[in-house]
């Protein structure tokens, strides 16, 4: 078990290595840091996540900051799938943002669980990260084992409240419809 645990750490350690080694701004940056401190960027990035990790548990803003990793990231590269070519892409955020609104209405639900649970948002923003990093495709886990075979289960029931749900909807409109142009008769 720790040796499984020993090589998960060294390839999350490779990919993220590699990762910091592409030609962008930020790792540009941190070259020229390392460069002139000998501090590899491998335990810059570890700093900063800790830094993070404190933040999410003591800081006063730790539900806006893990509600942001949780969608800005995931936001824009859902739009680029959109503007792609391929579907495969689409498939992954449609997958993502099913998993993401479902996790917030049932978190919603439980609203007192911060009080409780300390660290909740630093959990909270690594399953988000978890669910969307292309490294552990979560919300695609999620989804095949627990959401798809719940749906399939029971669309019988869901399609036949969808339905009823938008019938009652379109005689409450229709009855506010009628309400309103009595009231505005009444008022000529």
């Amino acid at each position: 078990m720790a040796a499984n645990a020993q090589a998960q750490f060294q390839k999350f350690r490779s990919d993220l290595t590699k990762k910091l080694h592409e030609p962008n701004r930020v790792n540009d940056v941190m070259g020229q840091v390392e460069s002139k401190t000998g501090i590899d960027r491998f335990y810059m990035a570890a700093a900063v996540i800790g830094i993070i990790a404190l933040y999410l548990i003591f800081g006063h803003f730790a539900e806006l900051v893990c509600n942001l990793v949780g969608f800005l990231y995931p936001a824009y590269v859902s739009i680029k799938a959109i503007e792609s070519a391929t579907k495969s892409d689409d498939t992954q955020w449609l997958t993502y943002w099913v998993v993401f609104g479902l996790f917030n209405v049932v978190e919603f639900a439980s609203e007192e669980i911060e009080a409780w649970f300390p660290i909740y948002w630093l959990i909270k923003c690594a399953f988000m990260l978890w669910l969307y990093l292309p490294t552990t495709m979560g919300a695609q886990k999620v989804y095949t084992k627990f959401i798809r075979p719940y749906v399939l289960r029971h669309q019988d029931v869901i399609d036949r409240g969808l339905k009823s749900a938008t019938q009652t909807a379109n005689k409450t409109a229709d009855a506010v419809r009628d309400n309103l142009a009595d009231f505005q008769r009444k008022m000529e």
